[in-house]
């Protein structure tokens, strides 16, 4: 027979009919006369029942059917007589794969900590929780590449390994093949000229800048894949290795660019919506009652548009009437979340969008203003998390940007070939990046980004 996933016989109305059904044992209960068993295999948050009559199988056979066991499973599905579920499987064959002793198995019915779970990250995919995490997280990517293909943009792949340190940081994971036991010096510094790439290389801490370059040719590009940064922060909301959506697009100024920022964020937020139910409604029950209204919360109002001069203005106004914050608020410096989340959950009570920051406090490439202060940046700020995406509409003008650069002390030898886009067919662009994990922790209502990667990558934590 071929195998029907859990998910498909659940919603099946096919009495009678006989079913193969595969995956693991959640539970199981009963008396002496009748067993049942609770069987999911991934595919959606609910078990199916099955139904086993013990003296056709023998307690012998039954006894390794625990919680953890993957088992096969022929027969027929009838509507259910008890209660939680609508339909069960009458079993007539079961075959077990593979056990799980109860005596090691950590996985057993009970209560067990997000803390708890992240030390066994090899198991967690199987608990309830978690799997409604990373179906969520599947359906967000499918909704990512469906957004962007609707809009006619192309998904342009920009390297892993890299010369260039885009966002000037320089919390960089170094690639290398050189003996680091036995490093050859020329004048006190290192010789990279017989590292494999004969050049001093790093992991991406983003693919914008040749983003860009795709950007200048296709119009309209996306990338989504990992990026690194090796930045010794050990928060709920970093990760040394994580993802990233980041969309250039030729010919767009900084009002399009917020308006497709908008676009695609409610998108994904409605995508979660309408094909999450089931697992949005589990976390929302076990972990944020608040989750589904703060989804909608997104997507049923307009982003507030406004000036970090004003926000910051807006702010100053709440101290003095007499609003407490952990931090000051001061023109020149970044918002902290809880200034973010101010505007956004208590003033506004709206998604917010902040443009035309101080140029100190952002990256050489974005559109410096005519008031030589302020770039064209813009930070999306939603409920809960602060900000969601940041972008800008991007400098075209050589001269410029050549300053800018100069400024900030980023050799023109390593981004010469950023630069000749400003020398060659230069054109208004813009684009805005979104760390996937970040999306996640808000469409999920998990607190931990740790909870919304498979595998987190962390200081001093990379087993898995």
């Amino acid at each position: 027979m071929q195998r029907t996933r859990v998910n498909d016989a659940i919603k099946s109305q096919s009495f009678g009919e006989k079913f193969l059904l595969k995956g693991w044992v959640r539970t199981r209960r009963g008396n002496k006369n009748v067993s049942f068993i609770a069987l999911n295999d991934g595919s959606a948050i609910d078990n199916i029942q099955i139904v086993v009559d013990n003296e056709k199988f023998g307690e012998d056979f039954l006894k390794p059917i625990t919680t953890g066991a993957a088992i096969a499973v022929e027969g027929i599905l009838v509507k259910s007589q008890g209660k939680g579920q609508t339909v069960e499987i009458q079993a007539d064959k079961i075959d077990i794969y593979g056990t799980a002793d109860p005596d090691t198995y950590p996985l057993q019915k009970k209560g067990h900590t997000l803390e708890f779970l992240r030390e066994i990250a090899h198991l967690r995919p199987r608990t309830n929780t978690f799997g409604a995490i990373f179906r969520i997280r599947h359906n967000m990517a499918i909704a990512i590449h469906t957004f962007f293909h609707q809009k006619g943009f192309y998904y342009f792949h920009t390297p892993i390994i890299t010369s260039s340190d885009c966002e000037g940081a320089g919390q960089m994971f170094q690639v290398t093949t050189l003996d680091l036991n036995n490093l050859e010096k020329n004048n006190g510094t290192i010789d990279y000229s017989n590292d494999f790439f004969g050049a001093s290389t790093a992991l991406t801490v983003s693919g914008q800048l040749e983003g860009e370059l795709g950007a200048m040719a296709l119009g309209g590009i996306y990338t989504f894949g990992p990026t690194f940064r090796a930045e010794n922060s050990n928060t709920p909301r970093h990760l040394a290795e994580f993802w990233m959506i980041e969309p250039e697009v030729a010919f767009i100024e900084i009002d399009e660019n917020m308006t497709l920022a908008q676009e695609f964020i409610q998108f994904c937020v409605c995508w979660a919506l309408e094909n999450c139910t089931a697992d949005l409604n589990f976390l929302a029950q076990m972990y944020d009652n608040e989750l589904i209204d703060r989804l909608k919360f997104v997507t049923e109002n307009d982003f507030v548009r406004l000036s970090y001069s004003k926000g910051v203005e807006i702010l100053e106004n709440a101290v003095e009437n007499g609003k407490k914050f952990e931090y000051p608020v001061v023109w020149g410096t970044d918002l902290q979340s809880e200034h973010e989340r101010y505007l956004v959950e208590e003033h506004f009570k709206k998604p917010v969008i902040l443009t035309d920051y101080p140029k100190e406090i952002k990256s050489f490439y974005m559109k410096q203003n005519d008031d030589g202060k302020t770039v064209r940046a813009m930070d999306v700020l939603f409920p809960k998390i602060g900000e969601i995406i940041g972008g800008s509409q991007r400098e075209e003008d050589f001269e410029k940007l050549k300053l800018r650069a100069e400024e900030m002390h980023i050799p023109q030898k390593d981004i010469w070939w950023y630069m000749d886009t400003r020398r060659f067919g230069t054109a208004p662009h813009s684009g805005f990046g979104l760390g996937f994990e970040r999306l996640l922790l808000f469409v999920t209502g998990m607190t931990n980004i740790r909870d919304v990667i498979p595998f987190p990558r962390t200081p001093k934590n990379a087993i898995f």
